[in-house]
């Protein structure tokens, strides 16, 4: 999820937070904080924002490159910037362009910048990975960093993060500038807008050619937006979305030819993924739980899933026997005839049998992606974030995953 925040630096963060969440304007009744808004009060709590003024601290972090990477590595520099950013946030994802630029176009005027991923993986619930195909894992990062042709030093935190609790960052993306004697002169946010074109103030710009020059930075510090950073302590809680979801009932439907030639059709006003497996069927086996995971992480957008198993209809109870040891709370059908031929043709008549059979349909009925035989989760993952529609909160996202890099 994403958050707006005007943080502050050091001890203050808390209560500035704490300010935000429960102050209404005048005339405006106070708002009961969400649960939400209570881990993200007590998460500046916990870790607040280095001040101004404090030296770098130090780090000795793997990076996407496979080395490890250290603060003295950078003093060599004049200027050091670390950003904490992150993989599967769609805020962070709109500005990767911009942070490749920010590295380019300062990596020869002195200024060595380094990316932090701060985030626990395991700290995010499926919902807050609506945005993305892969988790912020170190994998993920290099995953990314290969995708998006990212070049600049892109390091993890995730097991300790001993570094994000030093530098406080409260959302991702967040820069921290330091001058050549190591000494924080800005922090803060990139620009003033997630929607580029929009941007009227490149404030971590003006920071580093203040910097660079000798002269004071005007603005200090900024409002950062995005999303929070995922910490340890919050694991359990983000964890209980997956719990829940998992304690939803599993359900199967018989599926007759016209049940499958409307499932084709697409009738759901959404991207629609189809899975055609069976019990006998190994690679189906394999590659359900990933595609569950795909469905736990979109289906509160646009985003619709049905498994359809080619077993006969007399096997319907090992059939459901599976899909509950799956969790399978997905919509799921059962041929309700034993000619699966026809009923194959039924879904697609250019389909030749077999499976697994994986297809996605745009909501017009466009095949939008389509598999006979095992899945590529990242290429099914991106034509779905490619074709789902921008939400208000996000727009340029589909044209990111749309868009080849």
């Amino acid at each position: 999820m994403t958050l707006r925040t005007r943080s502050a630096a050091g001890g203050s963060a808390a209560i500035l937070a704490w300010l935000v969440i429960c102050t209404a304007m005048p005339g405006q009744q106070p708002k009961t904080p969400s649960r939400y808004e209570l881990e993200m009060a007590e998460a500046g709590r916990r870790h607040p924002i280095l001040p101004i003024g404090s030296a770098a601290p130090d780090f000795s972090l793997p990076g996407v490159d496979g080395k490890i990477h250290k603060l003295r590595d950078y003093s060599g520099s004049p200027v050091l910037a670390v950003l904490f950013t992150c993989v599967h946030c769609p805020t962070a994802q709109l500005y990767e362009g911009r942070i490749q630029k920010l590295y380019d176009d300062y990596r020869g005027k002195g200024v060595a910048m380094v990316a932090i991923n701060p985030n626990d993986p395991k700290a995010a619930s499926p919902s807050e990975l609506a945005w993305t195909d892969m988790p912020d894992t170190l994998e993920g990062m290099m995953v990314r960093a290969k995708y998006r042709h990212i070049t600049y030093p892109y390091l993890s935190d995730a097991e300790t993060q001993s570094v994000a609790g030093a530098y406080g960052p409260t959302a991702t993306p967040h820069i921290f500038i330091f001058d050549k004697e190591r000494k924080l002169q800005y922090e803060g946010r990139i620009d003033d807008n997630q929607r580029e074109p929009l941007v009227k103030t490149h404030d971590a710009r003006n920071a580093l050619d203040a910097v660079l020059a000798g002269k004071p930075v005007p603005v200090t510090h900024t409002p950062v937006f995005g999303c929070s950073t995922k910490w340890k302590e919050q694991v359990e809680s983000k964890q209980e979305q997956l719990k829940k979801i998992e304690s939803e009932p599993v359900r199967l439907e018989m599926a007759t030819a016209d049940d499958l030639k409307k499932l084709r059709a697409n009738p759901t006003g959404k991207v629609l993924m189809v899975n055609f497996w069976a019990t006998w069927c190994g690679p189906c086996l394999e590659e359900l739980p990933r595609l569950l995971e795909t469905y736990y992480w979109y289906r509160l957008r646009d985003f619709e899933f049905v498994t359809v198993s080619a077993n006969y209809p007399d096997e319907k109870p090992a059939v459901l026997k599976r899909l509950e040891s799956l969790h399978a709370t997905s919509r799921n059908l059962l041929f309700a005839s034993d000619d699966t031929y026809a009923m194959q043709a039924a879904f697609d008549t250019h389909w030749e049998g077999g499976v697994p059979f994986t297809m996605v349909i745009a909501p017009d009925g466009t095949v939008i992606y389509q598999e006979q035989g095992e899945i590529s989760v990242l290429a099914l993952r991106r034509a779905i974030l490619g074709n789902m529609p921008d939400t208000g909160s996000y727009v340029g996202h589909r044209a990111y995953w749309s868009a080849k890099p």
